[in-house]
């Protein structure tokens, strides 16, 4: 039996922010992705890809980072899954809530995701941005304007957008596909590789599989902490990956739970086929 991981986290432009920002709802209204969308931090829990498909012809792929919290650099709310996923974005989105609706002061928080940026990878900090100011109309004129200033006093351009029904939001995609036409490639991050346990040292605990429409959902906290050990960019690291779900009986149970060939299996952040 041989089970294939097919990684599909790639994309062109990735937006980044606090939750709660808008983040979804402007992949949702500018591809056909359909991310959970609702009033609490943290509905995003894995990266969303989407098509943008733009009048020229041309189209690139947004990722929907799911929202970064002080200390991500250091692993916090998931922070280094989600990073390593920026990593690979040619260009970066920062949304934020120009309105301060949630309580936060928008300078704050643009300033807090930059360092987050920084400490996990310095390289981030020279990756092109735009910023994107969202909930316009919950903003004064007065805020916008001041968020503005902060942000281009510092080289970046400012683009208001109230994000659920597209105002201000062609300008910044035109903006981004300007940009990407203009950017190399990204050169692939390698990271140095952790020494890998032996399978036979692995602590194993309790796995919960949900299935929902033919994804199955993987919930195993002691899984996830041998995942933050793994680059996933390394082929070696992830034939040990494979050997991981088989020898400690991840994949069995995902057949007990019904999984098919052909099935999306869904492990926090990684996504893969199911392949008999």
């Amino acid at each position: 039996m041989e089970v294939q991981l097919e990684l599909k986290l790639l994309a062109d432009v990735g937006l980044v922010g606090f939750p709660n920002v808008g983040k979804s709802t402007l992949i949702s209204v500018v591809s056909q992705a359909k991310p959970n969308i609702a009033n609490y931090h943290f509905t995003t829990l894995t990266p969303v890809l989407g098509v943008v498909t733009m009048p020229q012809g041309k189209s690139f792929v947004m990722a929907d980072i799911p929202g970064l919290i002080e200390g991500a650099w250091e692993g916090v709310g998931l922070g280094h899954q989600f990073l390593r996923h920026v990593e690979r974005c040619r260009l970066l989105v920062h949304v934020v809530d120009v309105s301060g609706s949630e309580g936060r002061d928008p300078k704050e928080d643009f300033r807090v995701i930059n360092e987050e940026l920084r400490r996990f990878n310095p390289e981030l900090a020279q990756r092109p941005m735009l910023v994107a100011g969202n909930k316009c109309d919950l903003a004064t004129d007065e805020q916008v304007a001041d968020f503005e200033k902060f942000v281009t006093d510092q080289g970046y351009e400012f683009f208001p957008i109230m994000a659920p029904i597209r105002e201000g939001v062609d300008p910044l995609l035109n903006k981004v596909l300007e940009q990407l036409t203009k950017l190399p490639p990204i050169l692939r991050y390698e990271a140095e590789a952790p020494a890998l346990q032996p399978i036979e040292e692995l602590k194993r605990g309790q796995v919960e599989i949900t299935d929902q429409g033919g994804v199955y959902f993987v919930k195993a906290p002691w899984l996830l902490k041998i995942m933050n050990s793994i680059n996933f960019d390394d082929y070696e690291s992830l034939q040990y990956f494979q050997r991981v779900l088989i020898e400690t009986g991840v994949i069995d149970a995902l057949r007990e739970a019904g999984c098919q060939e052909g099935d999306t299996v869904d492990l926090y952040d990684l996504e893969f086929d199911f392949v008999e």
